[in-house]
């Protein structure tokens, strides 16, 4: 198990983390399993999708701001309980099958980092089992 550290500089954020995923499972030396990928944060997510075109993720962004306001009046009162819904929305994990020793992704794909409630000093863990 790999755990990385991730500096977010806005308060909503997606950063492209396939690079590092990519050099856990060569790092471990896995040829043929699984790369879970896992968020420890309530307000903090993980997804796949494309990472070609930078404007996918201004538009994922977007999305989830136009779904989950920030003053959508929430009953939770520390100011951000629009970061805790966005981060259960995205999810906390994704499982990206690894084949030969490397990641299993179509060519579009990519890993995010989703930050909801930045910036913030985060980690995330790349945790790779062999089948």
């Amino acid at each position: 198990m790999r755990e990385y550290s991730i500096r977010t500089d806005a308060r909503e954020q997606m950063l492209d983390i396939t690079s590092r995923v990519a050099e856990a499972v060569r790092d471990m030396e896995i040829v043929h399993g699984m790369a879970v990928i896992y968020s420890p944060h309530t307000t903090a997510g993980v997804t796949v999708n494309e990472n070609a075109d930078p404007d996918v993720a201004r538009d994922i962004l977007e999305t989830l701001r136009r779904l989950v306001p920030r003053d959508a009046g929430f009953q939770h009162r520390e100011g951000n309980a629009d970061a805790h819904v966005k981060a259960s929305l995205m999810g906390s994990s994704a499982s990206i099958p690894i084949a030969d020793g490397r990641l299993v992704l179509g060519r579009w794909q990519g890993v995010y980092f989703c930050e909801f409630d930045g910036p913030r000093n985060r980690r995330f863990v790349v945790r790779v089992v062999a089948s």
